[in-house]
């Protein structure tokens, strides 16, 4: 099988040609405002290459953080009409109620909650008012909103109410791009409801964003299938990553960790991603980003649904390097680099300045960084040293050694030893690494649901049927799924032996030859 991946970055996009299970080209392009113009740079240096020229491509993978970014920039949003189902207990904290003022009044169209909803226990506790979401339909169109969020409380155990509000929606707005909120988040209807509604405010840029990914695929003269990578390391359709952009929120930094496991072959490890201007770093189980359980704060806002457990911080190959290199980041001047870094005749000190100066690096012109003080270098590389280190022994969940694999653009500043690790893995094509975890990204399915009336076995194969059942739906060969992650928790507060059960499944890309 013959894939492309690419992954496009703040400062670089990469695009890597995998055949089988090597590596057959990979190159960089410099990331433009416009997005496509990277892509489109990249696939035609990629395209020089006649073994990438001479041979058809099976699929195309591209993971980007342009929606992450969107919503922490606070721009290209669409205002979003909010219907949430659960009144009368759900009236006290309404949609936006913890949103940043300034993103909030970007996003806020208009706000309608009618009665309705289940109880923890999947009972309804109030009968849905239909004609109140009628109602609210109405008023959607009449102001004008293309893009609707629907958040019912419990809905994850009964998601009834909101695909019978949904249909409701459609009727009065036919194009509408509708979320619901089950199909994202987990139980906790504040956090479910946000991930929904920045879904949803994202519905244009999606659109936009995934015709100009096809458009460049197009132009470049492939005819391949064109993926998105999910924060899980997994991939989705294109007309599935258009309804729900949100899940691809951190597919650069889960694309390095699944890149990284597939260079090096080592699936539990800690993983350390240094790009230009942070650095990623999370932990590899079974080959996959360890999942964050808890709550993720996105551009200010608390959502509740599938993201890797990361540790970002202030550190880079294009970090300042300040008060006598006692002072590493977090500014950088990212894709600055080139015209600002003292190897490329720039005045401002950088760890790479520094890097090139220790000689663990061969870039740009070296007699431009020769009258750095050899004590300053020193604490530079030491202060960068115990940034890797301090934060890695954070995200570490034992204290067993684990070995820790080291790539990214910036990972000559991951030193050779690290308190708690085994051993430091480099590996080929590490620069590449995210573009390398696209590419070799496979398709998963997931539910999280609260099951009740069944024996423990019945309920983890009505879950598991049910991942599969989504996986397929984004583009998964059935005959090659497995399952990755089963969690169940007994809840004994709900009656009915309930049980929440939590299934991960992924498989290979239907239809792609090997």
């Amino acid at each position: 099988m013959r894939r492309i991946g690419i992954d496009v970055g703040g400062t670089n996009t990469d695009a890597v040609l995998i055949a089988g299970n090597a590596v057959v080209r990979s190159v960089k392009a410099a990331t433009t405002d416009d997005v496509t113009g990277g892509i489109l740079a990249a696939l035609a240096a990629l395209s020089r290459f006649p073994e990438v020229a001479q041979q058809p491509v099976d699929a195309v993978m591209i993971g980007t953080t342009h929606f992450i970014n969107a919503v922490i920039q606070g721009r290209h949003l669409n205002r979003v009409g909010a219907l949430r189902i659960g009144l009368p207990s759900g009236a006290s904290l309404p949609p936006f109620c913890d949103w940043p003022p300034a993103l909030a009044d970007l996003v806020r169209g208009e706000v309608a909650m009618v009665e309705g909803g289940h109880d923890y226990d999947g009972r309804p506790f109030m009968p849905l008012d239909r004609d109140a979401i009628r109602a609210a339909a109405r008023r959607f169109a009449e102001a004008g909103l293309k893009a609707v969020a629907i958040a019912a409380v419990f809905a994850p155990i009964d998601p009834s109410g909101e695909t019978e509000a949904a249909a409701i929606v459609r009727e009065a707005i036919p194009d509408a791009a509708i979320t619901c909120s089950h199909e994202l988040g987990r139980i906790g209807l504040l956090e479910r409801e946000n991930a929904a509604l920045m879904n949803a405010a994202l519905a244009e840029l999606a659109r936009e964003t995934v015709a100009a990914f096809e458009a460049a695929i197009a132009a470049s003269g492939l005819a391949a299938p064109l993926y998105l990578t999910q924060n899980d390391g997994t991939v989705m359709l294109a007309a599935h990553a258009m309804r729900q952009p949100v899940l691809s929120f951190a597919s650069g930094a889960t694309n390095s960790m699944r890149g990284a496991a597939f260079l090096s072959g080592i699936s539990d490890a800690m993983v350390v991603d240094v790009g230009g201007t942070t650095t990623d770093i999370g932990q590899l189980r079974h080959g996959f980003p360890r999942e964050a359980n808890g709550i993720v704060e996105v551009g200010g806002v608390r959502t509740l649904f599938r993201m890797p457990d990361l540790l970002s911080i202030g550190l880079g190959g294009g970090s300042h390097v300040e008060d006598g290199g006692d002072r590493v980041g977090p500014v950088s001047v990212g894709h600055r680099l080139t015209s600002e870094a003292r190897i490329f005749g720039g005045s401002r000190l950088t760890t790479s300045d520094v890097a090139v100066a220790a000689g663990l690096l061969d870039l740009g012109d070296r007699s431009r960084v020769a009258e750095i003080e050899r004590p300053v270098i020193a604490r530079a590389l030491a202060r960068a040293h115990a940034m890797v280190e301090e934060n890695v022994d954070r995200m570490k969940t034992d204290a067993a050694p684990l070995p820790l694999i080291a790539v990214g653009g910036g990972a000559f500043l991951i030193p050779e030893t690290v308190a708690g690790i085994s051993r430091v893995v480099r590996v080929p094509h590490g620069d590449c690494a995210n573009a390398v975890g696209a590419a070799i990204a496979q398709v998963s399915g997931e539910i999280d649901q609260v099951f009740q009336g069944m024996a423990r076995a019945e309920a983890v194969t009505a879950a598991t049927d049910l991942a599969r059942e989504r996986a397929v739906a984004a583009g998964a060969d059935a005959a090659t799924l497995q399952t990755i992650e089963v969690e169940d928790i007994p809840l004994a507060y709900l009656p009915g032996n309930a049980l929440r059960v939590r299934v991960r499944v992924v498989g290979d890309i239907a239809g792609a030859g090997r």
